[in-house]
């Protein structure tokens, strides 16, 4: 994992778990699937990481996908949860430690569901980064 992974993630994480609604909803916000969390949690997958370098400063484009759980009966409760997350990764600090956001564009999200099990809601997002010092 890249300093700007993992620089990225723990602000991810830091802003899930801030998230009032998020907060009180949540079992927890785990960097990877869990192996045997209660639902609902949230579970950021791997990133694909790519140069977004300029020639004079380090660059990294991620692609970074976050994965919201749920054993409910509807889909409803993992719709509110993924607009909360979308409204946490939006107020994401720009000025992270040696790294600045410069874009975080939300690329797509869909919901799925196993008939035997629980609720899937994908949402990915594609964050531009510059090195900072």
């Amino acid at each position: 994992m890249t300093d700007a992974v993992r620089t990225l993630q723990t602000a991810l994480v830091t802003a899930l778990e801030a998230h009032p609604a998020l907060a009180d909803a949540l079992t927890g916000v785990y960097d990877g699937p869990p192996p045997h969390a209660a639902f609902p949690y949230i579970a950021i997958g791997d990133a694909l990481v790519s140069d977004w370098s300029t020639k004079t400063a380090t660059g990294r484009e991620i692609r970074l996908a976050v994965t919201v759980w749920d054993d409910g009966e509807e889909a409803a409760r993992l719709h509110d949860l993924i607009g909360y997350t979308e409204d946490a990764v939006a107020a994401l600090p720009r000025d992270l430690e040696n790294w600045r956001i410069a874009s975080c564009i939300f690329v797509r999200s869909m919901i799925v569901r196993d008939p035997a099990g629980p609720w899937a809601g994908l949402v990915e997002y594609r964050v531009r980064m510059i090195a900072s010092s």
